[in-house]
C-alpha cells in the first residue's frame, strides 16, 4: 500500500502527463505580442480617423498588407531557421524583369518568361542556400553580396537589352490577361473589391503554418535554428533545410515580382531596395526572434497587418505620411519589448 501512496503523487508531479493550462498554451504562442498590437493599432486608427473602419478602407489595408505578407511569411521561416536574406527585396524585381523581358525579347507567351522567372527565382535562392552552407560564412555576408549582385545587374541588364531604365510594356502579348487575372486581378464580395495579392498571403500563411506544426520538415526548421549542431547530431539535414528555407524566400519573391509585373506592365529595374528591410520587421514584430529557433507564420502575417494598417491609417486619417517611419520604429521597439515580456511569462509559468 505504501509503493501505491507513493507512486501517485511522483505521477501527479510528472509534467509529461500534465495538461497544459489555457494561459500557458496562450502565452507560449510567439505572436501574442503582435496580436495585442494589432488590436491597439486597430483601435487607434478606428478612432483617429472616420473613415478606417469602412469597408473599401479595410480592403486597402489589407492589400497593403499583403504585399508585404507574401514575403513576409518566407522569411519569417528563414529567421525561425535561423539566417536572414538582405536579397529578398531586389530578388522581387529580378523575378519581374526576367518575366517581362524573356517575354518581350523571345516573342513567346508571356507565360514562358512566368515559367522562366520562377526557374531563375528558385536558382537564385539555391544558390544562397548553397553558398551559405558550404562556406559556413554568416548569412549577412552572403545574401549582402547578392542583394549587390542583383542591384547591379537589374540595372546592367535592364540598359543592356532595353536601352532605359525600365521595360518594355507586354500588355499587347499573348497570355497577359489570363496572367494578370492569377497575379494582379480583383474580384467582388459583397460589393468590395477585394485584390488576388490576399488570396495568395493567406494561402502562404496556411501553408507555412501547416508546415512548422504538421511536419517533420517544421521540426527541422526549428531545430536547426534552435541549435544547428546539435540538430546535425541527431539526424536532422541541416544543410538541406537550409538550402529549402532560401528557396522558400525566392518562391515568395516570384509571386511578388509576378504581381508587380502584371499590375503594372512595365517594371523598374531600380525598384525593391530597403523592401528586404520591411519583410524581416514583419517578421520580428510578429515574434520571430533574430536567435533563430522562435516564431509562426501567422505572426508574420500580424506583422504586415500592422504595416498596412499604419500606412493606410496615417492616410485615412490625414495625417503627414513622413510620420510613418517613426510610427514603424515605435512599432517596432514596443512589438520586441512585449514579445520579451510574453516570453519571460511563458517560461514562468512553466
Amino acid at each position: 500500500m505504501s509503493a501505491t501512496t507513493d507512486a501517485k503523487p511522483s505521477a501527479e508531479r510528472d509534467e509529461r502527463i500534465l495538461r497544459t493550462s489555457p494561459l500557458r498554451k496562450l502565452l507560449g504562442r510567439p505572436e501574442l505580442g503582435s496580436v495585442v498590437g494589432a488590436l491597439a493599432v486597430f483601435v487607434f486608427f478606428a478612432l483617429a480617423a472616420d473613415s478606417f473602419l469602412r469597408a473599401s478602407s479595410l480592403s486597402t489595408v489589407l492589400y497593403a498588407a499583403s504585399t508585404i505578407g507574401i514575403m513576409a511569411v518566407p522569411v519569417a521561416l528563414l529567421m525561425i531557421g535561423g539566417e536572414f536574406d538582405l536579397s529578398a527585396g531586389v530578388m522581387v524585381t529580378t523575378s519581374a524583369l526576367v518575366s517581362s523581358m524573356f517575354s518581350y525579347q523571345m516573342t513567346a507567351n508571356v507565360w514562358v518568361g512566368v515559367g522562366v522567372s520562377l526557374l531563375v527565382t528558385l536558382a537564385i535562392g539555391a544558390f544562397n542556400g548553397f553558398m551559405l552552407t558550404r562556406t559556413r560564412l554568416p548569412s549577412f555576408i552572403i545574401t549582402l553580396g547578392t542583394f549587390l549582385m542583383l542591384t547591379g545587374m537589374n540595372l546592367g541588364f535592364t540598359k543592356l537589352i532595353d536601352g532605359t531604365v525600365s521595360t518594355k510594356t507586354i500588355a499587347d502579348m499573348e497570355g497577359f490577361p489570363s496572367a494578370r487575372e492569377v497575379f494582379a486581378s480583383t474580384f467582388t464580395v459583397g460589393g468590395v473589391a477585394i485584390k488576388i495579392t490576399i488570396v495568395w498571403w493567406l494561402a502562404l500563411v496556411a501553408v507555412a503554418s501547416w508546415i512548422l506544426l504538421r511536419t517533420r520538415a517544421g521540426n527541422w526548421i526549428f531545430a536547426v535554428g534552435g541549435n544547428k549542431d546539435a540538430a546535425r547530431a541527431v539526424g536532422v539535414p541541416v544543410n538541406k533545410t537550409k538550402i529549402g528555407l532560401y528557396m522558400g524566400v525566392a518562391f515568395g519573391a516570384w509571386v511578388a515580382g509576378q504581381h508587380l509585373l502584371f499590375s503594372y506592365d512595365v517594371v523598374q529595374s531600380g525598384e525593391g531596395v530597403g523592401n528586404e528591410l520591411t519583410y524581416i520587421i514583419a517578421a520580428v514584430i510578429g515574434g520571430c526572434l533574430i536567435t533563430g529557433g522562435y516564431g509562426s507564420a501567422i505572426g508574420s502575417a500580424v506583422g504586415a497587418l500592422l504595416f498596412g494598417m499604419t500606412s493606410k491609417g496615417i492616410v485615412f486619417a490625414e495625417w503627414n505620411p513622413d510620420w510613418f517611419k517613426f510610427f514603424l520604429g515605435a512599432m517596432l521597439l514596443l512589438a520586441t519589448l512585449l514579445n520579451a515580456w510574453v516570453r519571460k511569462r511563458a517560461e514562468a509559468t512553466k
